[in-house]
């Protein structure tokens, strides 16, 4: 007798929640072979073979003025996926992160009967707490990657697990720097900084020719340095180009890598970053970093108003304090950025402390995250 197709929805908004959405999603199949996934993704959760109903990219912009501009394009999209789930009704629905967007159609399927699992917890312990009320009425069950997550949510009688994050699972204890160097071609004796400019049009944009002058400073004191720039599209990578034309720096010793973030990481002797999932996999990789951020005025005015602790980066707000420099918005000036670096990269007693609660960090976030969130989820699934 041929199984019943069960049917997932499912929605991703950006890089980070596709490769979340893709290892989750091929644990779920591991489990019950006759799931059918269709939504929004990217190319990882595509290649795990869900049916793409819009692109991943109409999502992945961030930032108050930045979503103002795109909101009726992105409202006419939860619109449309709404009618779209009501019409042909999944078994459960799945919201991988993008909170914004998907609480709402979240709230709308659970209202018709639809469960909907949310993974990845909402950063309600660092801004915008009133969200715990609207999470309650639209998420059936929440999945937290961060071990201070389930109890917030546990008070608010809202079903939890702690599933730690597949980062974790996927990056090795001790990275190879020697084998990456060697792959790379990148002499041993020489300083290697890996500047990560974001995954997001908007993110390369602020901060490129930032980057790109940070790296200038650097060389006066390290002529030997060479810098690596991954690039998560050809879109960011254009950007980026243009940056360093405009700021007449097409001869620096910098290399523009098609993705590759990881490997520049590993190959590094240290890390530049943009706040976001990439300073987590460089804390992984035990590599010391710096972080910074810049966006529109409007959106950090907006977004200082509302935040409950000092931390931006991931590796702070984890380890509840300031474990590695940064430099945010006016603060993230050339100057400052190689200061920084250059502090940091100079004392080994301090990096050899970031190793150290680095590992820590490793040990506690290994969950073999991707079973454990689908053993969470396969009980809401009709059974077999």
């Amino acid at each position: 007798m041929q199984q019943k197709k069960i049917v997932i929805g499912i929605v991703a908004g950006e890089a980070s929640g596709d490769l979340l959405g893709s290892h989750l999603m091929a644990a779920l199949k591991e489990a019950r072979p006759e799931i059918h996934f269709v939504g929004i993704g990217g190319a990882k959760m595509q290649s795990v073979g869900m049916e793409v109903l819009f692109p991943l990219e109409k999502l992945a912009v961030r930032g108050y003025v930045e979503v103002l501009r795109h909101y009726r394009e992105i409202v006419g999209i939860r619109r449309k996926l709404r009618a779209y789930f009501l019409a042909n009704r999944p078994d459960l629905f799945i919201a991988v992160d993008a909170p914004d967007f998907n609480l709402d159609l979240e709230l709308a399927l659970k209202q018709r009967g639809i469960p909907s699992i949310h993974y990845v917890s909402p950063s309600i312990w660092a801004w915008r707490g009133e969200r715990i009320n609207k999470i309650k009425r639209a998420v059936t069950h929440m999945l937290a990657l961060f071990p201070h997550e389930p109890k917030l949510y546990s008070a608010a009688g809202i079903p939890v697990d702690y599933v730690g994050h597949p980062l974790a699972d996927m990056l090795p204890d001790q990275p190879k720097r020697d084998l990456m160097r060697e792959t790379m071609r990148l002499p041993m004796q020489i300083r290697v900084f890996a500047f990560l400019p974001g995954s997001r049009q908007s993110e390369v944009k602020h901060l490129a020719h930032t980057y790109i002058e940070t790296a200038k400073l650097i060389l006066q004191q390290l002529p030997e340095a060479r810098f690596l720039v991954p690039l998560a599209s050809r879109e960011t990578r254009g950007i980026f180009e243009q940056a360093l034309y405009d700021c007449e720096a097409q001869q620096l010793p910098m290399t523009l890598l098609f993705g590759h973030a990881q490997d520049a990481m590993i190959a590094a002797d240290i890390a530049l970053v943009a706040s976001g999932t990439a300073t987590l996999e460089c804390a992984l990789l035990k590599r010391p970093m710096v972080i910074t951020y810049k966006m529109p005025a409007l959106s950090w005015w907006m977004i200082k108003r509302k935040r409950y602790q000092p931390y931006f980066g991931l590796p702070n707000i984890l380890s509840e304090r300031f474990v590695v420099p940064e430099l945010i918005q006016e603060d993230a000036t050339p100057e400052n950025l190689a200061q920084a670096l250059l502090n940091l990269l100079n004392s080994r007693e301090a990096v050899e402390e970031l190793e150290g609660i680095f590992h820590e960090l490793h040990d506690t976030l290994r969950q073999n995250t991707a079973r454990k969130a689908a053993a969470a989820i396969l009980p809401y699934l009709p059974s077999a």
